[in-house]
């Protein structure tokens, strides 16, 4: 098993890591964006999630699960040329979830899991 840390301070507070490789798969843990609205926190988190897989080993062409998850159904609509250019040819299996998050400044928070490096 291979734990993949970013160094964000929440990691040893909360006690996570961004992503593991672990029976096949590469899960990456909720993440995150910054910015104003949500295509720019969309496309931060998923920079971040990028930067995990690739650490892993893996890569956004790898990816066989996301989970979007949005205070704001509305807001998804806007995020969908960002997340069709990152998925390009390999899209994978997707829910969207509508709920709260942990500060309300955040608008969307997404999760991936991929293929791990030695998985077909």
């Amino acid at each position: 098993m291979k734990r993949v840390f970013t160094g964000s301070p929440f990691e040893e507070k909360i006690g996570y890591c961004r992503a593991v490789v672990a029976g096949g798969f590469v899960h990456v843990a909720g993440t995150v964006g910054q910015g104003d609205d949500v295509v720019a926190q969309c496309r931060d988190a998923l920079g971040v999630i990028g930067k995990a897989l690739q650490e892993a080993g893996s890569g956004f062409d790898r990816v066989v699960r996301v989970t979007y998850m949005l205070p704001d159904a509305a807001e998804f609509e806007p995020c969908w040329p960002v997340l069709s250019e990152v998925f390009g040819d390999h899209p994978p299996a997707a829910t969207m979830i509508q709920c709260g998050l942990i500060d309300p400044k955040y608008r969307i928070e997404i999760e991936v899991t991929a293929l791990a490096p030695d998985a077909a």
